[in-house]
Protein backbone atom coordinates (compact mmCIF):
# COMPACT_ATOMS: atom_id res chain seq x y z
CA UNK A 1 0.00 0.00 0.00
CA UNK A 2 3.00 2.12 0.13
CA UNK A 3 3.55 2.06 -3.34
CA UNK A 4 5.06 5.35 -4.35
CA UNK A 5 6.46 6.12 -1.14
CA UNK A 6 9.53 7.21 -2.06
CA UNK A 7 12.24 5.10 0.18
CA UNK A 8 15.76 5.89 0.65
CA UNK A 9 18.10 5.49 -2.19
CA UNK A 10 21.45 6.66 -0.06
CA UNK A 11 22.24 4.26 2.73
CA UNK A 12 21.52 5.48 6.41
CA UNK A 13 24.78 4.63 8.31
CA UNK A 14 23.39 4.22 11.74
CA UNK A 15 25.58 2.48 14.98
CA UNK A 16 25.63 2.81 18.71
CA UNK A 17 26.07 6.21 19.11
CA UNK A 18 24.59 7.65 16.41
CA UNK A 19 21.34 8.45 18.57
CA UNK A 20 21.92 8.65 22.12
CA UNK A 21 19.77 8.38 25.30
CA UNK A 22 20.11 11.97 25.41
CA UNK A 23 18.16 12.31 21.85
CA UNK A 24 15.71 9.84 23.04
CA UNK A 25 15.10 11.80 25.87
CA UNK A 26 14.74 14.99 23.75
CA UNK A 27 12.91 13.44 20.97
CA UNK A 28 10.34 11.61 23.70
CA UNK A 29 8.77 15.36 24.43
CA UNK A 30 7.51 15.23 20.58
CA UNK A 31 8.02 19.04 20.67
CA UNK A 32 10.11 21.55 18.19
CA UNK A 33 13.10 19.91 19.26
CA UNK A 34 11.36 16.80 17.40
CA UNK A 35 10.24 17.71 14.52
CA UNK A 36 12.03 20.89 13.80
CA UNK A 37 15.12 20.82 15.28
CA UNK A 38 18.67 18.86 15.49
CA UNK A 39 18.41 15.62 12.76
CA UNK A 40 19.94 13.07 15.69
CA UNK A 41 16.54 14.33 17.75
CA UNK A 42 14.30 13.60 15.21
CA UNK A 43 13.14 14.30 11.71
CA UNK A 44 15.57 17.61 11.89
CA UNK A 45 12.98 19.51 9.85
CA UNK A 46 9.31 18.41 8.82
CA UNK A 47 7.98 20.12 6.19
CA UNK A 48 4.92 19.50 3.15
CA UNK A 49 6.63 17.92 0.64
CA UNK A 50 3.92 15.91 -1.02
CA UNK A 51 5.45 12.50 -0.73
CA UNK A 52 2.46 11.20 0.61
CA UNK A 53 0.32 12.20 -2.77
CA UNK A 54 0.95 8.60 -4.79
CA UNK A 55 -0.08 7.13 -1.47
CA UNK A 56 -3.10 8.82 -0.78
CA UNK A 57 -3.99 8.25 -4.45
CA UNK A 58 -3.29 4.52 -4.09
CA UNK A 59 -5.44 4.27 -0.82
CA UNK A 60 -8.35 6.25 -2.57
CA UNK A 61 -7.87 3.58 -5.11
CA UNK A 62 -7.32 0.38 -2.66
CA UNK A 63 -9.91 1.19 -0.37
CA UNK A 64 -12.60 3.13 -2.65
CA UNK A 65 -12.68 6.26 -1.48
CA UNK A 66 -14.55 9.56 -2.80
CA UNK A 67 -16.02 12.52 -1.55
CA UNK A 68 -18.28 10.49 0.90
CA UNK A 69 -15.78 8.72 2.48
CA UNK A 70 -14.63 9.36 6.15
CA UNK A 71 -11.08 8.83 6.99
CA UNK A 72 -9.19 8.76 10.48
CA UNK A 73 -5.57 8.55 10.94
CA UNK A 74 -3.92 8.15 14.16
CA UNK A 75 -1.00 9.72 14.89
CA UNK A 76 -0.90 12.72 11.93
CA UNK A 77 1.64 15.06 13.22
CA UNK A 78 1.15 18.79 10.69
CA UNK A 79 -1.63 16.77 9.08
CA UNK A 80 0.61 16.66 5.36
CA UNK A 81 -1.61 13.36 4.71
CA UNK A 82 -4.94 14.48 5.76
CA UNK A 83 -4.32 17.71 3.81
CA UNK A 84 -3.54 15.26 0.42
CA UNK A 85 -6.94 13.39 1.03
CA UNK A 86 -8.79 17.16 0.93
CA UNK A 87 -6.95 18.16 -1.88
CA UNK A 88 -8.08 14.52 -3.79
CA UNK A 89 -11.45 14.77 -2.49
CA UNK A 90 -12.84 18.25 -1.02
CA UNK A 91 -15.84 16.68 0.68
CA UNK A 92 -13.96 13.56 1.92
CA UNK A 93 -14.48 13.60 5.86
CA UNK A 94 -11.12 13.68 7.49
CA UNK A 95 -10.09 13.21 11.16
CA UNK A 96 -6.64 13.20 12.63
CA UNK A 97 -5.91 11.82 15.90
CA UNK A 98 -2.23 13.59 17.56
CA UNK A 99 -0.51 13.80 20.87
CA UNK A 100 2.30 16.55 20.17
CA UNK A 101 0.75 20.07 21.13
CA UNK A 102 3.51 21.49 18.65
CA UNK A 103 2.51 19.48 16.01
CA UNK A 104 -1.22 20.39 16.13
CA UNK A 105 0.13 24.11 16.50
CA UNK A 106 2.27 24.09 13.64
CA UNK A 107 -0.39 21.82 11.31
CA UNK A 108 -1.47 22.96 7.76
CA UNK A 109 -4.19 25.19 7.81
CA UNK A 110 -5.81 23.58 5.62
CA UNK A 111 -6.48 20.16 7.94
CA UNK A 112 -5.66 21.92 11.32
CA UNK A 113 -9.66 21.80 12.34
CA UNK A 114 -9.68 18.57 11.95
CA UNK A 115 -6.86 17.86 14.37
CA UNK A 116 -7.85 16.61 17.89
CA UNK A 117 -5.51 16.00 20.71
CA UNK A 118 -6.08 12.22 21.94
CA UNK A 119 -3.79 9.78 22.87
CA UNK A 120 -4.17 6.76 20.20
CA UNK A 121 -5.06 3.54 22.64
CA UNK A 122 -8.36 5.10 23.44
CA UNK A 123 -9.92 6.56 20.52
CA UNK A 124 -12.97 8.96 21.21
CA UNK A 125 -15.57 7.78 18.46
CA UNK A 126 -18.63 5.49 17.73
CA UNK A 127 -18.20 1.64 16.20
CA UNK A 128 -17.70 1.45 12.86
CA UNK A 129 -17.32 5.44 12.14
CA UNK A 130 -14.57 5.60 9.35
CA UNK A 131 -14.33 3.69 6.17
CA UNK A 132 -10.15 3.98 6.89
CA UNK A 133 -8.24 4.15 9.66
CA UNK A 134 -4.31 4.49 8.71
CA UNK A 135 -1.83 4.22 11.60
CA UNK A 136 1.28 4.68 10.12
CA UNK A 137 4.70 4.98 11.63
CA UNK A 138 2.81 5.61 15.38
CA UNK A 139 2.04 1.96 16.55
CA UNK A 140 5.29 0.64 17.53
CA UNK A 141 5.77 4.12 19.36
CA UNK A 142 3.85 2.88 22.47
CA UNK A 143 4.35 -0.40 24.63
CA UNK A 144 2.72 -3.59 24.37
CA UNK A 145 -0.37 -2.98 26.39
CA UNK A 146 -1.05 -0.04 24.49
CA UNK A 147 -0.24 -1.69 21.17
CA UNK A 148 -2.61 -4.18 22.06
CA UNK A 149 -5.37 -1.33 22.78
CA UNK A 150 -5.06 0.63 19.51
CA UNK A 151 -5.39 -2.62 17.60
CA UNK A 152 -8.37 -3.10 19.32
CA UNK A 153 -9.53 0.34 18.65
CA UNK A 154 -8.66 0.86 15.07
CA UNK A 155 -10.85 -2.57 15.00
CA UNK A 156 -13.50 -1.37 16.69
CA UNK A 157 -13.87 2.57 14.68
CA UNK A 158 -13.45 1.15 11.65
CA UNK A 159 -16.24 0.91 8.77
CA UNK A 160 -14.26 -1.33 6.43
CA UNK A 161 -10.65 -0.87 5.99
CA UNK A 162 -7.58 0.01 8.25
CA UNK A 163 -3.51 0.25 7.38
CA UNK A 164 -0.68 0.57 9.72
CA UNK A 165 2.97 0.23 9.95
CA UNK A 166 5.08 -1.70 12.37
CA UNK A 167 8.57 -1.35 13.49
CA UNK A 168 10.09 -5.55 12.47
CA UNK A 169 12.81 -7.80 11.97
CA UNK A 170 13.41 -11.20 11.04
CA UNK A 171 16.73 -11.85 12.70
CA UNK A 172 19.19 -9.94 15.22
CA UNK A 173 21.29 -8.44 12.50
CA UNK A 174 18.23 -6.81 11.28
CA UNK A 175 17.11 -6.12 14.49
CA UNK A 176 20.01 -4.31 15.95
CA UNK A 177 19.84 -1.91 12.85
CA UNK A 178 16.75 -0.99 13.49
CA UNK A 179 17.07 -0.22 17.52
CA UNK A 180 20.22 2.05 16.28
CA UNK A 181 18.40 3.60 14.15
CA UNK A 182 14.69 4.28 15.62
CA UNK A 183 14.27 7.23 18.00
CA UNK A 184 11.02 6.35 19.38
CA UNK A 185 10.41 3.10 18.81
CA UNK A 186 9.29 1.20 21.70
CA UNK A 187 7.35 -2.13 20.80
CA UNK A 188 9.59 -3.49 17.94
CA UNK A 189 9.09 -7.42 17.17
CA UNK A 190 9.94 -10.56 15.05
CA UNK A 191 7.45 -10.49 11.98
CA UNK A 192 5.88 -13.35 13.17
CA UNK A 193 5.79 -12.10 16.73
CA UNK A 194 3.68 -9.11 15.03
CA UNK A 195 1.68 -11.79 13.32
CA UNK A 196 0.69 -13.49 16.67
CA UNK A 197 0.05 -9.62 18.66
CA UNK A 198 -2.18 -9.12 15.77
CA UNK A 199 -4.08 -12.24 15.79
CA UNK A 200 -4.67 -11.65 19.41
CA UNK A 201 -5.53 -8.16 19.16
CA UNK A 202 -8.17 -8.99 16.57
CA UNK A 203 -6.81 -6.71 13.89
CA UNK A 204 -7.90 -8.06 10.58
CA UNK A 205 -6.90 -4.74 8.16
CA UNK A 206 -3.91 -4.43 6.45
CA UNK A 207 -0.08 -3.81 7.38
CA UNK A 208 3.37 -3.15 6.39
CA UNK A 209 6.62 -4.09 8.24
CA UNK A 210 8.99 -1.12 8.73
CA UNK A 211 12.17 -2.96 8.40
CA UNK A 212 16.17 -2.16 8.51
CA UNK A 213 16.07 -3.01 4.46
CA UNK A 214 12.95 -1.03 4.05
CA UNK A 215 14.72 1.82 5.78
CA UNK A 216 17.92 0.93 3.85
CA UNK A 217 20.29 0.83 7.24
CA UNK A 218 23.38 0.37 7.02
CA UNK A 219 26.50 -0.31 9.81
CA UNK A 220 29.06 1.67 10.34
CA UNK A 221 31.83 0.38 8.71
CA UNK A 222 34.20 0.38 12.15
CA UNK A 223 31.60 -1.57 14.39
Amino acid sequence: MLKGYPEPSTPRIVGPNNRTITNRIIASYRDKEYFDGDRDNGYGGYNYDGRWQPIVKNMCNEYSLNNNSSVLQIGCEKGFMLNDFKDLYPDIKIIGIETSDYAIKTSMDSVKPYIIKNEIDSLPFDNDEFDLVIAANIVYTINLCGVIKCLKEIERVKKSYSFITLGAYKNTSEKQLFEWWTILGCTILHEQDWLEVMKHAGYTGDYKFTTSKSLNLRAESNI
